[in-house]
């Protein structure tokens, strides 16, 4: 596998993580606001490179820290 490749793949994956982590605080949020449970993470550039660099262990890393600054 050849370097350009290996780059583009990691810029993919980078963006499949991103999208589908987006994707999860959103519908996590509808369930928390329908459970009237205000618990919400925003849908900015943060969270996006967040969710892009981790994944989904980012995005629970994201909720919880919106809990702690809740308390």
């Amino acid at each position: 596998m050849d370097m350009p490749e290996k780059g583009s793949r990691m810029v993919a994956g980078f963006f499949v993580r991103a999208i589908l982590g987006l994707t999860l605080i959103f519908f996590i949020n509808e369930f928390l606001e329908v459970n009237d449970i205000s618990l919400s993470v925003g849908l900015n550039p943060v969270t996006f490179a967040t969710s892009g660099v981790l994944g989904t262990p980012g995005v629970a890393l994201l909720y919880g820290i919106s809990f702690y600054q809740g308390l």
